[in-house]
């Protein structure tokens, strides 16, 4: 019996410090090994995925100036970073029997593919997980912003913005009891509020082109196939 699906092309947006679990630094293997098996679960009936991931746990661009080291290059360092993580989660995919392809901006042709649109989606279309590091390739744009855009590119039905938290809330639910769950919000409330969902470029990308942000929480299990199925997962951000 085929499942029905809500979402059959979606792009995943990892934060870079989801990746340090219990270590608070740099990569947790069972990180990886969680982000992999759930992946795999949306992958076996049939959802077509691509994920972008951060490099925090790394290095973050933003900190480079008061590093004293200049912004470009920082930003330049940050998506290094990502291309890292990349590799990690490319090869946990991989060591459970996943077919993968890892796709960059800056072009580093020993360990990733070029970015190519409809190369891409060829391997969407094939069953293959996408993954593309070092975000738009161009400093001053966040991964969040290297998402939106990617996702518009190669027609996602979604961007899903994994978090920590259930979704968007009207202030932070970690800090206050009483902060209040949005389950829809449009993109011009999002803004309006200062509600930190992604940064204002991807939001407003994501508003010219009509596609939807599902915030949810991606650490609880299960959440992520509830989703692709149409359960009540998360905050849906759309016009």
């Amino acid at each position: 019996m085929m499942t029905e699906l809500k979402y059959k092309r979606v792009l995943l947006k990892l934060s870079g410090e989801s990746l340090m679990g219990e270590k608070g630094q740099g990569i947790d293997p069972k990180m990886l090994e969680y982000f992999a098996n759930e992946v795999k679960k949306i992958q076996n009936i049939g959802v077509e995925v691509c994920i972008v991931i951060g490099g925090g746990n790394i290095y973050r661009g933003l900190n480079a100036i008061e590093q004293g080291i200049d912004r470009v290059a920082g930003d330049q360092m940050g998506m290094l970073a990502t291309v890292i993580n990349s590799i990690a989660l490319q090869n946990a995919f991989e060591i459970r029997g996943m077919y993968t392809r890892l796709m960059t901006a800056i072009h580093m042709q020993e360990i990733a593919e070029p970015y190519i649109r409809r190369r891409a989606m060829r391997h969407l279309e094939k069953g293959r997980i996408v993954i593309f590091g070092a975000g738009t390739g161009h400093p001053y744009f966040s991964t969040d912003t290297a998402a939106a855009l990617r996702a518009v590119e190669i027609e996602a039905d979604a961007v899903f913005k994994g978090t920590r938290v259930d979704g968007i809330f009207d202030c932070d639910p970690e800090k206050n009891l009483d902060a209040k769950k949005y389950d829809s919000i449009t993109y011009k409330d999002v803004m309006t509020k200062g509600l930190r969902v992604m940064d204002m470029t991807a939001i407003s990308l994501c508003q010219e082109n009509n596609l939807p942000i599902v915030v949810f929480n991606m650490n609880k299990e299960n959440n992520l196939l509830d989703l692709v199925t149409g359960g009540k997962v998360g905050t849906k951000v759309i016009h």
